[in-house]
């Protein structure tokens, strides 16, 4: 096989939760441009609605757009119910969608605390779980969870008081390591993507108290682009990396590597 035809998507079905803005948008447009067809979803139907009308026109793949509340199992049913009557199949799974919450670990509300795990490992678990119920039967699928440097230790609370949403990242690459292992006999690939700091609607107050310190420890010295996301995405999607799961691909412009 050559080299480029590893990272064609022609014909692949892939769903991207939160995949009407930020970092889901990105790697949403990258599957695209690459061929794969887009299932968008979100608790904001209406932003996933522009974005797949977007990539259908522009870049010529079918799209669907559908609501979902990620911590609502009969809504992730939904989803993989109108995937299945579309296209057939599904080969990708991007479990983006996430939430956070920013206050002092002595001062966390028990009920935000609780929400940003429901959010970011509970309906990572029941997303991965239904979706993971087609790719076993068919023998084939990549799933690929959206983790981050903040779950790879801990945080200076000078730029990222979060312990919830750390702890819940955390808690991401483990389960991506941990079902790589279980569904590694039926030829379904498990990896985490980890950004660093990315210009996002969820990042932006983050950014904008943080942003020197950020940058001062970041060896790019810069923040991610709208264009950073798309190639590690794509690897991990495609069958460029049918040898790689229960990895965690690291997208921090160095930052990790300096602390």
């Amino acid at each position: 096989m050559h080299v480029m035809e590893l990272f064609n998507l022609k014909g692949k079905t892939a769903i991207v939760t939160g995949g009407g803005r930020g970092l889901g948008e990105q790697i949403a447009e990258g599957l695209a441009e690459a061929g794969a067809d887009i299932v968008l979803c979100s608790r904001k139907k209406e932003a996933c609605e522009e974005v797949a009308q977007r990539l259908q026109e522009q870049r010529g793949v079918k799209t669907l757009a559908l609501s979902c509340d990620i911590t609502n199992a009969q809504d992730i049913q939904n989803v993989v119910n109108h995937t299945v009557q579309e296209f057939g199949k599904i080969d990708i799974l991007v479990n983006n969608s996430g939430a956070t919450w920013g206050a002092p670990a002595l001062e966390m509300p028990l009920e935000a605390f609780q929400k940003v795990m429901n959010v970011n490992v509970t309906g990572t678990f029941l997303m991965s779980q239904k979706v993971g119920e087609v790719m076993v039967k068919q023998q084939s699928g990549k799933i690929i969870n959206i983790a981050s440097i903040a779950g790879l230790g801990g945080a200076d609370p000078r730029f990222m008081d979060t312990v919830g949403y750390n702890a819940s990242k955390g808690a991401v690459i483990t389960f991506t390591k941990d079902l790589a292992v279980k569904w590694g006999s039926s030829n379904v690939q498990v990896n985490a993507l980890a950004p660093g700091f990315f210009p996002t609607k969820m990042s932006r107050g983050l950014l904008e108290q943080g942003g020197d310190f950020i940058l001062d420890r970041t060896p790019l010295g810069r923040f991610g682009s709208e264009k950073d996301l798309k190639g590690a995405a794509l690897f991990l999607a495609s069958a460029a990396s049918d040898y790689v799961t229960g990895d965690v691909l690291v997208v921090d412009g160095g930052m990790h590597a300096s602390c």
